[in-house]
């Protein structure tokens, strides 16, 4: 039987992924979503392996989930070919999502507004004061929420995974 991945889950991850300190991997097996940190994978390459035996019996009193996550942790980091990395931040580039909106804003006064406040060092937060100031934050989450859609389903059906759309089932947060 194929694994489904949660189109939510991914995207979700896809979205909170912006530090240089972390990397998301999807199991190919589970078809779950693990966002591991450097301190995470420094954690793991200091610690005896039998740590996180299969057949620990927790002495340590570290709670199973933990035991669990770093079990994942080691794997990824001995390059497991269950887990394949996520895009990082790099890979998808938020300016031109960014840039998409206001070029595709039907108020072309506002649409100008968001192109001119998306040059230069502090764009991304120009660009949030100003969604909020003209009470646009909605468009523009519904839209981000769209593009990241677009990418996590091209990203899954480049690896021939099956997904669920489940992206419906959440409310958007502001």
């Amino acid at each position: 039987m194929a694994v489904v991945v949660s189109l939510r889950d991914l995207v979700d991850e896809l979205q909170t992924h912006s530090s240089d300190e972390s990397h998301v991997y999807l199991n190919k097996v589970t078809g779950k979503v693990i966002s591991v940190t450097n301190d995470d994978f420094a954690i793991v390459e200091n610690v005896d392996e039998s740590e996180f035996s299969e057949t620990d019996d927790n002495e340590g009193g570290d709670s199973d989930l933990e035991q669990d996550f770093f079990r994942e942790v080691k794997r990824i980091s001995l390059f497991d070919e269950n887990y394949l990395k996520l895009p990082s931040k790099f890979d998808i580039h938020e300016y031109e999502i960014m840039e998409r909106f206001s070029l595709s804003f039907l108020n072309r006064k506002i649409g100008d507004v968001l192109l001119d406040k998306i040059h230069g060092s502090g764009a991304f937060r120009r660009f949030k004061d100003t969604i909020y100031q003209y009470g646009i934050e909605k468009d523009w989450f519904k839209f981000r929420d769209e593009a990241y859609k677009e990418i996590a389903i091209a990203w899954l059906q480049s690896h021939d995974f099956t997904y669920v759309d489940d992206m419906n089932r959440r409310e958007q947060s502001i």
